[in-house]
């Protein structure tokens, strides 16, 4: 049972292992994060992710539990980012998306099912649907390029880099004691015994198959492009035949543009084809693309399990594994974090039968009774 001495030995410093660490050490427990890269994050699929945060949008592609777990983090993310020292971009103006003519039918197909889909998670915010009129209201940059649109209120986004940044300046200011290049596993732990920590939590994504053998890598090329002709005020899709691709714009017309999805763990470069694609569909909604340059092409593989829903499991006394978060680790990782404390804290979770979240917890019961208050880790 977590107490104000508890120590925790956290196994991966990405998304999840960040904030674990940072949330953690704020509650008054002794907290060690291992990865085996450097503060960077080099490995983590958080970096190279668009960190869009679209329930809705997300919604043609995932089950409603994931759904109401993104609705969940449009509140909390603004809660998490608050107390941090460095700054983090974070926006909150929607999500616009557009397709071209030839594409109508697979957006109507969309709009349909995005429709059915506020009916199963009635809190999410109501489409609106834009003409050529509203389109260029909402965002001047593709007046009369485009016919037709869905803008989706409420949906958002953050600065992905400059989040796990400022959670490494956090950690130092919360004296968690950080291993950079220190892979580690559970099995070299024995949670409880003398010398040792209380709780291994881990989160290390693909690092964690030889333990959770499910785990799969599911591939994802990004392109950092910096376009000072092209101004957009919020992420928007487009309409793709084959895979949704996305404009999610960060500061100083920095554009963060994906993602291709290609059932590999294969982490050699970017293909030609994915680019082309990519770069392609950009210039498509946008021509000041054309001179944009090309500031990345980033690689990186999502942890994904069969059913491509995250879980959360116990495989024995004093271990958690958190995994698979697959392509929305931002949208979903306060949710993650919530269940997490819920756990440690009271040994149940409510939150968890919200978001229709897996939990085996058969290896060894958790705590029967809180020690620390797992509201006010969520309030």
């Amino acid at each position: 049972m977590p107490l104000p001495s508890s120590s925790f030995a956290i196994l991966g410093a990405g998304l999840i292992g960040r904030l674990l660490a940072v949330e953690l050490a704020r509650q008054g427990h002794r907290v060690d994060i291992h990865d085996a890269g450097s503060p960077a994050a080099e490995g983590s699929a958080a970096k190279v992710a668009a960190a869009m945060l679209a329930p809705l949008a997300e919604s043609a592609i995932t089950e409603p539990g994931v759904v109401r777990m993104g609705h969940h983090a449009l509140a909390r993310w603004p809660q998490l980012l608050a107390p941090l020292a460095e700054p983090v971009f974070f926006q909150q103006a929607g999500t616009l998306i557009v397709w071209h003519r030839q594409d109508a039918a697979e957006a109507q197909r969309l709009t349909r099912q995005l429709e059915a889909n506020q009916h199963t998670v009635p809190e999410l915010p109501r489409l609106e649907k834009l003409g050529s009129d509203g389109l260029a209201q909402a965002e001047p940059a593709l007046a009369h390029r485009f016919a037709q649109g869905l803008y989706l209120p409420g949906e958002g986004q953050l600065d992905n880099r400059q989040l796990l940044a400022a959670l490494v300046v956090e950690m130092e200011r919360l004296a968690v004691r950080t291993h950079w290049h220190s892979p580690q596993s559970p099995e070299a732990f024995t949670p409880g015994a003398p010398g040792q920590p209380d709780w291994v939590l881990d989160c290390r994504g693909l690092g964690a198959r030889a333990q959770w053998g499910a785990l799969r890598g599911v591939r994802g090329e990004v392109a950092r492009i910096h376009a000072p002709d092209v101004t957009l005020q919020r992420p928007t899709r487009l309409v793709h035949p084959r895979y949704p691709i996305y404009i999610a714009p960060k500061e100083d017309h920095l554009f963060v543009i994906g993602a291709t999805e290609i059932e590999s763990d294969d982490l050699t470069p970017a293909s030609v084809r994915s680019t082309l694609e990519l770069l392609s569909a950009a210039y498509a909604v946008h021509p000041g693309f054309a001179e944009g340059r090309i500031v990345e092409l980033a690689t990186q593989c999502r942890p994904t399990l069969p059913d491509n829903l995250p879980a959360i499991r116990q495989p024995r006394q004093g271990v958690l594994e958190i995994n698979g978060l697959y392509r929305h680790g931002f949208m979903i990782a306060p949710a993650m974090l919530d269940v997490t404390l819920e756990l440690l804290n009271t040994g149940q979770s409510q939150l968890s039968q919200r978001f229709d979240l897996a939990l085996d917890l058969t290896g060894t019961p958790l705590p029967s009774s809180a020690s620390t208050s797992a509201a006010s880790a969520i309030a």
